[in-house]
């Protein structure tokens, strides 16, 4: 592969990075929760947030001044462009809580967080076999293995919402953990579409 191309495949590891970051302390915070801490805890996530966000830039920076790119560069920009959303996403899981003045932190949550993360790490390891876009085995079970984590959490989204009436008796607590269950659900989301795109970059390029 040609010096020129690698900055590409590069820069999408290192964003996928941002996520693994921001979704591990994800977890830490839920594991070791204290609403007293929860400025602190928004700082920090802000950073791993502000890491991505600049990834996102450079990958345009990048592409605006390619003459050639190793695939379609709409596709690039599109993929560098939805593993930012995952770092926004896990951003705002950690807003609700604050915003919804959470105090404890329900078993689901943190079984959903741990999720998400093995997710991210998956998605960091299918863009470190992206380069090898042309002979797509293993790449192709990277992305198996995203849709297999998606699915997981499609069920954990639908236990974690029933049993929240279970969970919580105040109708203020059902609306807040509903809320940020839906947050997390979006995350796993837009994991997943970023395995899709990959997905249809290799179909096209075979």
């Amino acid at each position: 592969m040609a010096k020129a191309d690698k900055v590409f495949f590069e820069n999408l590891i290192e964003a996928a990075n941002s996520s693994c970051k921001a979704a591990q302390y994800l977890v830490e915070c839920l594991e070791n929760y204290n609403p007293e801490n929860i400025t602190d805890m928004l700082e920090k996530m802000h950073e791993y947030e502000q890491e991505g966000d600049m990834k996102r830039h450079e990958m345009s920076a990048v592409l605006a001044k390619a003459f050639v790119t190793p695939v379609d560069r709409e596709d690039l920009a599109l993929i560098s462009h939805n593993v930012d959303e995952v770092t926004d996403d896990i951003e705002e899981i950690l807003q609700r809580f604050y915003a919804n003045r959470i105090t404890t932190v329900l078993p689901e949550a943190l079984e959903f967080a741990k999720n998400l993360l093995s997710s991210c790490v998956t998605m960091k390891e299918m863009l470190g076999e992206f380069q090898n876009f042309k002979k797509p085995a293993k790449l192709y079970e990277t992305i198996v293995k995203m849709n297999d984590f998606e699915e997981l959490c499609d069920k954990l989204y639908l236990d974690a919402k029933f049993k929240v009436r279970d969970n919580c008796k105040d109708v203020l607590d059902v609306i807040s953990w509903r809320e940020i269950y839906d947050k997390m659900e979006r995350c796993a989301d837009d994991c997943e579409h970023v395995a899709d795109t990959v997905a249809n970059v290799v179909m096209k390029n075979s």
